[in-house]
């Protein structure tokens, strides 16, 4: 995976985590949801980028 976009993927599942958890102090489910897109689209650059990686090895 390329660093570039391994830090991507990271931050964008760290802010999926910190909006998820300050919508929920919060009680507001849009913000819940919003997190939990956040960290879904993190996890698919991440799905992504391992796919890469394993075809490039091979």
């Amino acid at each position: 995976m390329s660093g570039t976009e391994k830090t991507k993927a990271q931050a964008e599942q760290a802010k999926g985590k910190a909006k998820e958890a300050m919508g929920r102090l919060a009680g507001n489910e849009r913000m819940t949801a919003e997190g939990h897109a956040d960290q879904a689209k993190g996890n698919a650059r991440q799905a992504k980028e391992d796919v890469k990686d394993t075809f490039r090895h091979h």
